[in-house]
Order: C-alpha cells, then structure tokens, then sequence
C-alpha cells in the first residue's frame, strides 16, 4: 500500500478547509441529495462526499456506508486530491497503490473507486465527491461526465458556505467565519486551561497603494498579507480579515513571554516576501496585542478592540518618536 502523498499547499488547504467550518458537522440535505442521486445514477453500493482532514477523511454525506471517518494515510481520496479533475481506478488490485490497501482486503472490499476532486479555489483541493463498488468496472466519456456534474453540484454547495464565513478576495475567514471559529477555540482553550492571545494588524499607507498604484496593487497587498499569515501563524491558529486593511489573530496557548517571538519570525516573513516581490511600495502594518486568561469572560468583540486599543498606543509612541 502507497500512503498518500501531503500537497506542498498542505497549510493553505487544511486552513480553507477549516475555514468553511463544516468538519464534524451533521449531515445536511444539500450534500445528502447528490450522494443519493450519484449511487442511484451509477448503481454503485457506496458514494460518499470526502474532506481531507490532516490525519483523516471525514465523510460530509455518505450512502452505503456506516463509519463516519477513515485515517488519511489508507484513504483514496487522499491520492484524488493531489491531482485536479477526476481520479478513477478501474480496478484497485491491478494498481500497486492500493491492492493491499486495507479497505480492499477487507471491508467494504474496494474494487473500483471513481472521485471528482473537489476545490475551494483553483490548486486548492479539499476532498471528493467519490463512487466505490466492490466489483471492477469501467467509466465511459459520458459516465465521467455525469460525475463532473454532480462534483460541481457539490462545489457550488461548498461555494455558498465559503460566501457565508469567508472573504471572496483573500480566502481567509471573514468577521463573521472569525466569530464562530473563536467559539470554539475559547472551548478548547478554558477547557485545557490555555491562555490567549489576540493580535490585530493594520496595513500602513494601504489608501497610498490604492491611489498610486491602482486597486489590483491594493488587491495584491490584501491577498499577500493573508498568505504570510497562513505561512506564519499555526494551524490552531484563526486568522481573519475583519474588513478593508484590517486582519485579526486568534492564538492559543500564547502569553506576553511567547507572543514576541512570533511576531518577530512574522516581521521577517513579511520583509522576505516584500524583497521577492520586488514591488515600488513595501507591505507595512501596525499591529495591537491582548493577552487573557483561559478563564476570561470578555466577549471576543471587546478582545478585540483591547488589540485595538493597544495598537492605538503603538502607533502614538511611534509617531512621538519619529516627530511626526
């Protein structure tokens, strides 16, 4: 058997992922109506809608099948997601990635898989919409077709959650997707009894881009700023742009003695990706700090704005001390 291998985006794509907010969430009607249809459609015993979590697959709709997630390393749609489009296996004992594979020496004894990779956004694949059966067979052009179909079907499901939680332009969550992930982080970090930390960016001279240099410059520095956020901050990290040039994040276990030193490798990412860019202007901010207790009962909102305060201060000190 072949584990599967991580996407060299793998960071990007477990943070688009979580980002939709719909791991381990219930079954729903919208998902559930395809899988039905598609197992109808092609007389397949099971058809499922597949997310790839970081050690697992986690099925948001299955027909045909009891369990609610496998590990990663023994699922086939952690091959499907490495590549774009359809990834169909006429016959599993015939490929030597997959004719040892538990799920075909024994249950449900996978002969033919057939999975429509499904993506937030181009290069970005999250999982399938698959079909399995437990006898080989063959998909013509018009069979593939049909599945092309009903995998857009899902997309445009998953579409209408990300416009709900999160920013169209630079793919992190929104105000709205932030809120409800810092929900559940608060959970798990007075649950584990870890404090918090809130960091709050501002793009400097972010109206000078828009006005000199035209709003796909802008654009650009928006889209940019997210993605050395994903680079730089952790995966239990939530990050977010609150709106216009203002990003937020949300740190578990961080306190004042830990919180220097990510900004710091953050301060150095930022100028890395400025020398690269090689643009006639430099991505610049400000940013505000906030620390609490695992027990702390403010809501995130005044979080915030105490991040907000303490940037406020930030930047009255530096202006004193340049005399501007």
């Amino acid at each position: 058997m072949k584990r599967p291998d991580i996407p060299l985006n793998e960071a990007e794509r477990l943070h688009a992922l979580r980002a939709l907010q719909i791991l381990d969430s219930s079954h729903e009607e919208r998902f559930d109506r395809v899988t039905r249809l598609a197992r109808r459609l092609f007389g397949v015993p099971i058809s499922l809608v597949s997310l790839i979590d970081e050690d697992r697959q986690w099925f948001k709709s299955a027909q045909g099948l009891e369990v609610s997630e496998t590990s990663r390393e023994v699922s086939f749609c952690g091959h499907a997601i490495n590549q774009a489009g359809l990834f169909i296996v006429p016959n599993v004992l015939n490929d030597e990635r997959f004719f040892d594979n538990p799920l075909v020496t024994d249950a449900p004894n996978i002969r033919f898989y057939a999975g429509y990779v499904l993506k937030v956004r181009q290069g970005i694949n999250i999982g399938t919409l698959c079909l399995i059966d437990s006898k080989p067979r063959e998909m013509d052009e018009e069979d593939q077709q049909l599945l092309q179909d009903l995998g857009e079907m899902i997309e445009q499901e998953i579409k209408s959650i990300q416009l709900a939680t999160l920013d169209e332009l630079t793919m992190i969550s929104n105000r709205r997707g932030f809120m409800t992930l810092v929900d559940h982080s608060l959970k798990v970090c007075r649950r584990n009894k870890l404090p918090i930390s809130i960091v709050l960016f501002d793009l400097n001279k972010f109206k000078m881009i828009n006005d000199s240099y035209g709003h796909h410059e802008g654009d650009f520095a928006l889209v940019s700023f997210a993605q050395i956020m994903i680079d730089s901050f952790r995966d239990c990290d939530v990050i977010a742009r609150l709106g216009g040039d203002e990003f937020v994040v949300m740190l578990l276990d961080s306190d004042e003695d830990r919180i220097g030193v990510v900004l710091d490798r953050f301060k150095v990412a930022t100028a890395a990706a400025n020398k690269t860019f090689d643009k006639p202007y430099q991505i610049e901010y400000s940013v505000g700090v906030a620390h609490f207790q695992h027990d702390t009962d403010e809501p995130i909102e005044k979080m915030i704005q105490v991040a907000d305060d303490a940037m406020f201060e930030n930047k009255k000190r530096q202006a004193n001390s340049t005399g501007t």
